[in-house]
C-alpha cells in the first residue's frame, strides 16, 4: 500500500523544511500595498523591518480546491527561486508560511517592460528595445546552463530594476529539468513544440528563445 501523500504546507519532509523560513512574516515585513494579482493570489510591496529594504511579496494560498497541486507548485517554485543567482533574475529573499498561505519575498523593481511600454504615448525606441532584450537574453542563457526553462517569457514577466537594470522574474511555470514536456505558459507566447508536446514529444530552452522573439513584436507595437 502507497504512503499516503503530505498534506499541503507538512513541513515534515527534511527536504521541504528546508525550503522555507520559520519566522512569522508578518513580524518582519510591513506596509504591505498591493501592486498586482492573478490567478496565484497577489502581489506586494512591503518593508522588510529588519533591514528596511523593499521587497516585493508573493502571497500564494493553498487551501481549498486543488490544495496539493497549489502546494506543489509553490515548493516547485521555491526551489527555482533558491538556485538562481544573477543580475538579471528577480533576487530570492526567502519564503515563509502562514495561515495556508506562502509569502514569497523578493527584491523589489520598480515595473515591467510592459508596464514601460504601455506608460509610453509612443513606441519603444529601438535602443530601449534592444536593452531589454538583451538583458533577457543574459538570464535565458544563464537558466538554461542551469537546465532551467522559464517557459513564461512576456514583456509583464520581464521586469525593471533600478538603474536601469533589465531581470526575469516570475519562475511560477519554470522547469527545472530538461527536457520537458507538459502544456505550460501563456499561448499566444508559446513555441510550437511546446503546444504539441502533449502528443509529440518534447522540448528545451530553445522555446525561450521563441517566447523571447514573440516579445520583441510585443514590445515594438505601435
Amino acid at each position: 500500500m502507497p504512503a499516503p501523500r503530505p498534506r499541503p504546507g507538512s513541513l515534515r519532509d527534511p527536504e521541504i523544511s528546508e525550503l522555507f523560513l520559520k519566522e512569522d512574516p508578518e513580524k518582519i515585513f510591513g506596509d504591505l500595498q498591493e501592486i498586482g494579482h492573478g490567478s496565484f493570489g497577489a502581489v506586494f510591496s512591503a518593508r522588510d523591518l529588519r533591514s528596511q529594504e523593499l521587497v516585493a511579496i508573493k502571497k500564494m494560498s493553498y487551501r481549498g480546491r486543488a490544495s496539493n497541486e497549489k502546494w506543489q507548485d509553490i515548493v516547485r517554485e521555491v526551489k527555482v527561486l533558491q538556485r538562481i543567482r544573477h543580475r538579471n533574475a528577480v533576487g530570492f529573499r526567502g519564503c515563509y508560511l502562514r495561515d495556508n498561505t506562502a509569502w514569497l519575498a523578493m527584491e523589489f523593481c520598480v515595473g515591467s517592460a510592459l508596464d514601460l511600454l504601455q506608460g509610453q504615448q509612443e513606441p519603444l525606441r529601438e535602443e530601449q528595445i534592444g536593452a531589454i532584450i538583451e538583458g533577457a537574453l543574459q538570464g535565458l542563457s544563464y537558466l538554461h546552463g542551469l537546465g532551467v526553462i522559464h517557459r513564461d517569457i512576456k514583456a509583464s514577466n520581464i521586469l525593471l530594476g533600478s538603474p536601469g537594470q533589465v531581470k526575469l522574474g516570475d519562475f511560477g511555470s519554470a522547469a527545472v529539468a530538461t527536457p520537458a514536456k507538459s502544456l505550460v505558459g501563456t499561448p499566444y507566447w508559446m513555441a510550437p513544440e511546446v503546444i504539441l508536446a502533449m502528443d509529440e514529444g518534447r522540448y528545451d530552452g530553445r522555446a525561450d528563445v521563441w517566447s523571447l522573439g514573440i516579445t520583441c513584436i510585443e514590445l515594438g507595437d505601435d
